[in-house]
């Protein structure tokens, strides 16, 4: 029986609980390698957990997966002015863009045929924007870009029961000391 070739994706992938359902999804089109750069995840702890937790998964599913470097120093320059943004602002979009063009030159420099991200599966993540900054790339690189939305169709409901079906840590902020100041200010409003 011969099986026909799959695209190759480099899957751009915020954390393990987010790309469990894009990963699930694209697996029956694409050949998937998991791409963690995420250098906006503050503090470096909690980068750590999330990277452990992105391994431990990957490995798991037999997806491989690229590590790219922790350019904390980098990321802080790109979003210098935008520090008091309000989560979903400038910012995020800022910080879309430097993980997604990452993600096309390591896409571009290693031959895939695609890449995409697991950005979209947030309820607190602009699709359009994201996919706006994605086709933009595309058009620089030359690497397509899968364009989603993948909290559609119930997406984020079941990327949280596969993760709690893989007993996965799921964080309670996007990644950024921002947003996790954000997040302290709900908790605190709500108290």
């Amino acid at each position: 029986m011969n099986s026909v070739k799959k695209n190759k994706m480099l899957l751009h992938c915020c954390c393990a609980p987010c790309s469990t359902h894009p990963i699930r999804m694209l697996q029956n089109e694409f050949e998937v390698t998991a791409f963690f750069y995420n250098p906006n995840i503050h503090p470096e702890k909690e980068y750590r957990q999330r990277l452990f937790e992105m391994k431990m998964l990957m490995e798991k599913w037999g997806i491989p997966m690229i590590i790219d470097n922790y350019d904390v120093d980098q990321w802080f320059d790109s979003v210098k002015g935008f520090e008091e943004e309000a989560e979903g602002g400038k910012r995020c979009a800022i910080c879309y863009e430097f993980r997604l063009l990452k993600t096309v030159q390591v896409a571009n420099e290693n031959g895939f045929d695609y890449f995409a991200t697991t950005l979209s599966v947030s309820p607190h993540k602009k699709a359009d924007i994201i996919n706006a900054i994605g086709k933009k790339l595309e058009k620089q690189y030359g690497v397509p870009f899968y364009a989603a939305d993948f909290k559609k169709k119930d997406g984020f409901k079941i990327g949280c029961e596969i993760s709690r079906e893989e007993g996965l840590y799921r964080q309670h902020y996007c990644g950024c000391v921002f947003s996790q100041r954000e997040s302290k200010n709900r908790e605190k409003r709500h108290d």
